[in-house]
Order: C-alpha cells, then structure tokens, then sequence
C-alpha cells in the first residue's frame, strides 16, 4: 500500500518527541477505515533511539551525504573482490570522508532539534553509519532481515566476521604467481581466506575508530563555536549590564534631585498658602475698618448737612 508506506515514512521523519503521538493517530485512522492488521502492524512501531533517529534524518534529509556513504561501501566492496589494494585504500579514504561528513550533519541535526550530541551518541550513530555502508553494499535499500532505511528504532552493530568473510576476495584472486613450498591447496585456500577475513575484520575495527575519533573531533569543534558563541554573549551581556547600572545611577540622582526640589517646592508652597491666609485675615480686618469709615464719613456728612440746614 503505498499511501501507507508514505504515512509510515513520515512518522519516521517527524520530531523525535511527535512520533509516539502521531503514530498513535495513524493507527486510530486505519482501524477507522476498517485495515485492523494495519493499525496493529503501526501500533507496533518502536519508537526510534536518538541515535537511530538522527540517523533517519540523515538519510531523509541529506540524502546525497547518505548515498555517498553507500556508494563508498559498494566501492570498497568491489576493490576487496578485485584484490586491488589501491582501489579499496581509495575507498576506506572516501568512507571515512563521507561518515567525518554525515557526523558533522548529525551533530546539527541533533543540536536544530534541541539534543545534546554528546560522544556516546555521536559514537553511536558512526557505528551504524559504518555498519550500513558494509550491509547495503549487498543491498541498496534495506538491511537482510531487519529494519529499513530512513525507519531504523535502534542502533545497528557492524557485521559479525561470518559476514565479512563474505567481502574477502577470492582465493583464485588472491593467488600469488610463485605458489609456497610445501603447502597443499585445501590449506593454501583455507590460509587465504582466513587472512583476507582478517584484513577484513582489522580494516572495519581501523574504520570503526576513526569513525568514533571523526565523531569526537566534530563534537569538539561544535562545542568550540558554542563556547566562543557564549563568550560573546557573556560579554555582551555584561556590557549590557554595566550600562544598566549606569542608567540606574543616573536615574536615582534624578529621582534625589527630584525629591529635593519637590521638597523645596512644598515648603514655598506651603509658606505661600499661609502668607496668603495670613493676607486674607488682614484683607477682611482692613474691609471692615473701610465700611466702618465710609459709616462714620457719611454719619458726618448727614450732620453737617443737618446743620447748615438749621442755620438757613
């Protein structure tokens, strides 16, 4: 059903903390439509480990990086067939390239979903990056018996050396023009293998710890640019704080100079008010004598009236 397999794919390139809600829905939905074994084979899905689920991001999101780590698998796998050294030398260069570069997107990926990409997890994801550059060499879109591509729940170990064996060259390939003295060709064929298996084996481990040593060097140069990015904004903030207290000093002699002229102010006002008081009480005392003297003036004037009168 491809319109299931896209709902299945899109669970897996969700945030790590939406899968269990979305795939909950998913299968909500199917059992709705009546596809009972579908909801239940959803239901089923494991949630991803942050290691295997920044893996799925690498391989939905960069998929060019991704196919480059497989085309490298494929190279190598090619080169130890062939028996040419040269070839499969170039190939472990380019394998290494291409997981220094997927765990340099890992490291992002982890950080832009608010992860900590510590060295445990860088480490995991380079060992299943290295294990899926040796299985899909055989197979370019799923690992025999397990899970696919782009829906890994967990980590994938390297294979095992009954599977590299399967790499190792031919004895025929193999074989050196001067045959050894004295060594029959059941042994001969038997000491060939063992030992291209042990190249084999010995070639993974080197490349499982550059791989880890990769890892490590791109969680220290990320942690470097954080740590440069923090001291900056460490200064910044301090500088933003000094000019705070400045402006906060400035404030408190305003507000102090403030304080002092409104209290003098208040003092004005308040003697203002009682000389204004005081004004009014003499104001009313001088209006009262004015009457009493305009009282008496026209008493006078009526008297003197009255007595010129008498005398005519």
């Amino acid at each position: 059903m491809p319109k299931l397999n896209d709902d299945i794919d899109a669970l897996f390139k969700l945030p790590l903390t939406e899968f269990v809600g979305a795939r909950k829905a998913l299968a909500a939905r199917l059992k709705q439509n009546g596809l009972v074994s579908e909801a239940e084979g959803v239901k089923a899905l494991a949630k991803p480990s942050i290691s295997a689920w920044t893996v799925n991001q690498l391989y939905w999101r960069h998929r060019e990086a991704f196919d480059e780590l497989v085309a490298t698998g494929q190279r190598f796998h090619k080169a130890q067939v062939s028996g040419k050294m040269v070839n499969m030398r170039e190939a472990l260069d380019a394998r290494r390239e291409a997981l220094s570069h997927l765990s340099e997107l890992a490291t992002e990926a982890l950080r832009d979903a608010g992860h900590n990409p510590s060295l445990d997890t860088l480490r995991r994801i380079a060992t299943t990056l290295e294990a899926l550059s040796v299985a899909t060499a055989l197979s370019a879109t799923s690992l025999s018996d397990g899970p696919t591509l782009g829906r890994l729940t967990e980590d994938i170990d390297p294979p095992g050396f009954d599977s590299l064996g399967s790499f190792a060259p031919s004895p025929a390939i193999t074989k050196r023009t001067a045959e050894p003295l004295h060594v029959s060709p059941s042994k001969k064929a038997v000491t060939a293998s063992s030992k291209a298996q042990a190249a084999v084996a010995e070639a993974s481990r080197r490349e499982e710890r550059q791989a880890r040593i990769d890892a490590a060097k791109a969680s220290l140069q990320q942690t470097r640019k954080s740590l440069t990015a923090a001291r900056a904004e460490a200064r910044s903030l301090e500088g933003a704080q000094k000019k705070a207290e400045a402006t906060a000093k400035e404030a408190a002699k305003q507000k102090r100079e403030a304080e002092e002229r409104f209290k003098k102010a208040s003092a004005a006002s308040t003697d203002a008010t009682l000389r204004a008081q005081s004004i009014a009480v003499e104001l009313t005392k001088a209006t009262k004598t004015l009457e009493d003297a305009k009282r008496d003036v026209e008493g006078a004037t009526k008297e003197l009236e009255d007595s010129f009168r008498e005398s005519a």
